[in-house]
């Protein structure tokens, strides 16, 4: 049950706030009366953020990484190694890994994971523009860094079966990253190491 603001003004902000992830109704409130008490300008200027973001980012039709043209800065970047591709689950983990300063490839972004119990599968993700990057020839090697859920393993099996064909080289970062952990939330240094360390995909399957 809605409570009643006295002013309908407030009840849409609250209303479109607690649409946000992670924001109920009541810190939606905290945060729209903090707003009003505020300099109008810095609501004005927090408006357009939010919509020049909306209008002014988009997809790199290459990797899937947010962009402002129609390649991202990453794939544009000539000094960067085309030949490794590292495939992760989201922009966050792309932010994740450039952050360690270890990697010099370019990256896939898939969109998010196998969940057959939320409904996602394969053809929801970017896996077929994979496959085509890989088709093309001029990608050596594939790096699987997916959380190390469910999830992301069954992800990384299904991508690894797509791959095979094409003789192309498919790695997996180490398991410095905790069994269960989801890779946004796992720190720099461990970051860096498991890409430094990374290993055969097929080795799970030959030990």
């Amino acid at each position: 049950m809605n409570q009643n603001y006295e002013s309908e003004l407030l009840e849409r902000a609250v209303t479109e706030l607690s649409r946000l992830p992670g924001i109920g109704r009541k810190t939606a409130l905290r945060l729209a009366l903090h707003l009003l008490r505020q300099d109008e300008q810095i609501s004005v200027d927090l408006g357009s953020s939010i919509i020049d973001l909306r209008k002014g980012v988009v997809y790199c039709k290459k990797c899937h990484n947010i962009s402002q043209s129609e390649l991202c800065p990453i794939c544009s970047d000539k000094s960067r190694d085309a030949s490794i591709v590292c495939v992760v689950e989201s922009v966050k983990d792309v932010m994740s890994f450039e952050n360690t300063r270890q990697y010099g490839g370019l990256y896939h972004v898939l969109g998010g994971l196998i969940s057959p119990i939320d409904g996602i599968g394969p053809e929801s993700l970017e896996i077929q523009s994979l496959v085509d990057r890989v088709k093309s020839g001029e990608v050596k090697e594939i790096i699987l860094a997916l959380s190390a859920t469910m999830e992301g393993d069954t992800t990384c099996f299904y991508i690894y079966k797509q791959l095979m064909p094409y003789g192309v080289k498919i790695t997996q970062i180490a398991r410095g990253v905790s069994v269960g952990n989801e890779i946004e939330y796992t720190d720099e240094v461990t970051l860096g190491r498991s890409l430094l360390s990374r290993t055969l995909f097929t080795d799970q399957f030959t030990n």
